[in-house]
């Protein structure tokens, strides 16, 4: 007979605490968005060609080789997401999550220091700190459930163990999760469902610090280099529950189970971006801008809270963990391509590719480290996660993005500026976030959910004045990201009713910027 006990027991092991990276959440860490000065922003951040704006030195750092004057700016704004709710409802289930859908970013703030050299000659030095990633958005959704339940997953990684798929069963809970059936044969049992909800919100945000040197020569080459620093920030708060199905024939019923999972990543990592602008017909203000950006060398630590509520006729019960680890993740090399031209004074248009092949990432467990007794310095090593990468290969593809952009000026001190910014998608369509993986980052997940998002639509429109050495520039941004929700992984079975199958729910991502930059030049 079942009993609440075990009903508690069937959803505390696929939340167990998280160990290491994965696939799905190496992601948010990878794709840079459209943020920096709102020149930058106004434009699609399409200054890969055109050069002489601070945010260039992430991508581009060849374009500070054409400022001609020291400069000095700050940006900050609003963000806030549309077409969401902090409440969940739907197929039975009411639940609410806490989360801001608007929120004060401060974005940036950098200068350049201009030296000439020689006649036509310059080498400038700047730096610049510009927010990558603002991780702030709120995800609801909720679905229907038919023969299917998160913690059947349970069953099948138990199942697992020991047939060597799994790194093993705490043993304080093995007692719990399985009971004995005819012959002493072990096994572990679970709950079908009719509906579940989801509902998450993260937080925080990547600040990019870049040190740049970049120079020309003969006023047709622009050469730079920079070096940057990335600090992570990133923190989640999610919530899911599900309404299980009734058992016929037991005297205790089933009600509901929940499940909450708190996580916070950080950590640092560092990156070198090497470009080039050149003009090929010297009379011509036509310009070619050429990047390439290295991964970004991530050492990450993560520490992950758990807790699951199993309730029914009798009451509840509660179960929670907790975990911290350390890991790396190498991001993939980055490329690019830019176009930029100016008519008179008055016209500025830009034009960027670039492409990074997202399959590429490299998840690195660390293997310890070693003491240099002569130098006095502690070396920690670490190892390729070749089951996860072999994952991340099969589900992640190459990512295009496109930046177009103009700069208008009807009257001299006056610009206009309009953008288009175009993500291809990060997922291949048949993705799903694999909980049989044999690596240390799905053994112990803390969660099971994930998302396929595809391609992202940015538009942007920016004004701009300057009164003598001072400058005020302000863009909008809108951009959008749909996506397919899977609450787990679905599997199939010879019997149907033993399959576990969960149908996607559609989402989307809506997000409006407001920015302002001050600047100063002298």
């Amino acid at each position: 007979m079942k009993t609440k006990y075990l009903l508690i027991a069937a959803l505390v092991f696929p939340v167990m605490p998280m160990a290491a990276q994965e696939t799905y959440q190496d992601t948010k860490l990878i794709g840079n968005e459209l943020n920096g000065t709102a020149r930058y922003v106004g434009m699609g951040g399409a200054m890969e060609g055109l050069g002489a704006d601070l945010s260039t030195m992430s991508t581009n750092p060849a374009g500070i080789g054409l400022f001609r004057s020291n400069q000095i700016s700050l940006s900050a704004g609003l963000v806030a997401q549309t077409g969401e709710s902090t409440n969940i409802s739907g197929n039975g289930i009411n639940a609410k999550i806490k989360g801001d859908k608007v929120n004060a970013s401060f974005d940036q703030i950098g200068f350049v220091w201009v030296n000439r050299t020689g006649y036509k000659s310059f080498l400038n030095l700047g730096f610049n700190y510009h927010k990558s990633r603002n991780f702030d958005q709120i995800l609801t959704t909720t679905g229907a459930l038919q023969n299917a339940s998160q913690n059947k997953l349970s069953a099948i990684k138990y199942s697992m163990v020991g047939k060597g798929a799994w790194n093993g069963v705490d043993a304080n809970y093995e007692k719990i999760l399985t009971k004995e059936g005819a012959g002493g044969k072990k096994y572990m049992d679970y709950y079908d469902a009719t509906a579940y909800a989801f509902g998450q919100y993260q937080k925080g945000y990547i600040g990019e610090y870049d040190f740049t040197v970049s120079g020309n020569i003969k006023d047709r080459w622009y050469l730079g280099l920079t070096f940057g620093l990335h600090d992570v920030n990133y923190r989640s708060n999610s919530y899911y529950t599900e309404n299980l199905a009734e058992v016929p024939g037991s005297p205790v019923q089933p009600k509901t189970s929940e499940a909450w999972e708190d996580l916070k990543i950080t950590g640092t990592g560092f990156d070198v971006k090497a470009g080039v602008i050149f003009r090929p017909v010297e009379e011509s203000p036509f310009r070619i801008g050429l990047y390439v950006n290295t991964p970004v060398f991530y050492d990450l630590s993560m520490k992950g809270y758990s807790d699951v509520t199993m309730t029914d006729e009798q009451g509840h019960i509660d179960q929670g963990n907790s975990a911290t680890y350390d890991y790396k993740v190498y991001t993939p090399w980055k490329f690019g391509f830019g176009l930029g031209h100016t008519v008179g004074s008055y016209l500025a248009l830009g034009a960027t590719y670039e492409y990074s092949d997202y399959s590429t990432i490299d998840n690195r467990i660390n293997d310890g480290g070693y003491y240099d007794a002569w130098y006095g310095s502690y070396y920690e090593e670490s190892s390729s996660d070749g089951n996860m990468n072999a994952h991340t290969k099969a589900t992640l593809k190459g990512v295009h993005t496109l930046k177009l952009g103009l700069e208008y000026k009807p009257i001299q001190p006056l610009s206009l500026r309009l953008g288009y910014n175009f993500v291809s998608a990060v997922f291949k369509e048949d993705g799903f976030r694999d909980g049989s993986i044999v690596s240390p980052g799905t053994a112990y997940a803390t969660s099971t959910d994930y998302t396929n998002w595809k391609s992202t639509n940015r538009f942007t429109l920016g004004i701009g004045y300057q009164i003598k050495k001072f400058s005020i520039d302000l863009a909008y941004q809108y951009s959008q990201t749909d996506g397919e929700f899977f609450p787990f992984m679905s599997y199939y079975a010879q019997n149907a009713s033993e399959s576990n199958v969960v149908k996607k729910s559609d989402v989307s991502f809506k997000r409006n910027q407001l920015l302002l930059t001050f600047g100063y030049r002298f």
